[in-house]
């Protein structure tokens, strides 16, 4: 597993740096007039093509190690399965990588690409949500199976758009997902199950290579194609892991991923209330907040350097936010009405953060924190 994690690293690292060579005329089409650009000069966004490539090299490594190689790791990885990630991660990041690379591919046109990946990874996988964790809902759910089915795509189409809209910041979507990545892996091994926990060590060691000049000098981004292929993978691992588990509570992924979704719900829900097209990217989700309105202003540096310690410093914050809910995820794993309690507070917890900071009440309880540990 250690050397999976390095190979996967290393080959994201190398196809991140290559494409800081090769792609330096992309970050020029991501335009300045954009409401959730928060970073100065123009920055590659193809962190989510050397990603891809470095997942195919580990899904690869794991079905040739044996016959090419002779090497003999113990997980149940043949190359039917490589091709299956392969094929469902290039459906839903081709869409992302596309609009990377052209800034003009339509909204509408990148959710009926993953949808359409969500549609193959229920199919080739043979995904559904097999219960719901909630007694008085099971006996309906069970007589249901073309439900259990749609809300599995439902939410394969939708978790990378979510993890896209939690990417605005260095280090930020990405941290996130290896956070995320790290509890699968642990729920995963404890269950004996090593090759979803290999599946899940593909995307922790090229979504850690990408951090290695992602954070904290936003040499490259994720973009589109980054945000699609953690959503993607990470959705299809929980819902495997709750569909071969019968002891993992199917709120678990839900906890773990919460942060993304009710970003995700929250945000459709306040563009829809002002009028606004779901889809219409504006400059008012969560971490934009933070970045305004509670990291404090850098001074005495150029305009470049105080935007960028400025954007750093935003990430930590949300960081902090999402161990909120994957430590108590992966220390209830097993227990649904703890795993449902703390996404409800989870939820209650970010509808008061949000509305404190856009009220400015939480920067005046921060100004009191700092008045008694000054610097």
């Amino acid at each position: 597993m250690v050397v999976l994690l390095i190979l996967c690293a290393v080959a994201a690292f190398l196809c991140c740096g290559l494409l800081l060579r090769l792609g330096q005329s992309n970050g020029r089409r991501y335009g300045e007039w954009m409401p959730q650009r928060f970073h100065v000069g123009h920055v590659p966004r193809l962190g989510g093509a050397a990603m891809f490539a470095a997942c195919l090299a580990g899904w690869g490594w794991l079905a040739l190690a044996k016959p090419l190689f002779g090497i003999e790791h113990h997980i149940p990885f043949d190359g039917t399965l490589a091709a299956t990630w392969g094929l469902v991660a290039l459906t839903g990041a081709a869409s992302g990588v596309v609009e990377d690379l052209t800034q003009q591919l339509p909204a509408r046109l990148r959710f009926v690409s993953t949808a359409l990946a969500a549609l193959l990874a229920v199919v080739l996988f043979g995904l559904m949500l097999p219960r719901t964790g909630l007694p008085p809902l099971e006996p309906w759910w069970q007589q249901m199976p073309w439900l259990q089915v749609g809300v599995a795509i439902l939410v394969l189409a939708g978790l990378p758009h979510a993890f896209n809209l939690i990417d605005g910041y260095n280090g930020l979507a990405g941290t996130v997902a290896l956070i995320c990545c790290a509890a699968l892996v642990h729920v995963a091994l404890q269950l004996g199950d090593r090759q979803l926990a290999a599946s899940v060590i593909v995307l922790a060691g090229a979504t850690f290579g990408f951090l290695l000049l992602n954070y904290p000098h936003g040499l490259i981004f994720a973009g589109d194609g980054g945000a699609y292929l953690w959503g993607l993978v990470l959705g299809i691992n929980g819902i495997q892991l709750v569909q071969r588990h019968p002891e993992v509570s199917p709120w678990f992924p839900i906890l773990l991923l919460i942060y993304p979704i009710w970003e995700a719900i929250f945000s459709i829900y306040r563009k829809v209330v002002r009028g606004q097209s779901p889809s219409l990217a504006d400059a008012l989700h969560f971490h934009q907040l933070i970045y305004r309105r509670v990291v404090r202003q850098v001074f005495h540096d150029d305009e470049t350097r105080r935007v960028l310690i400025r954007n750093n410093r935003t990430s930590p914050y949300l960081w902090g936010f999402t161990l909120l809910t994957v430590v108590p995820a992966v220390l209830f794993w097993r227990n649904t009405p703890v795993l449902a309690v703390c996404t409800l507070l989870f939820i209650v917890c970010y509808l008061w953060a949000y509305h404190s900071i856009v009220r400015f009440r939480m920067q005046r309880w921060l100004r009191r924190v700092r008045s008694l540990y000054p610097s």
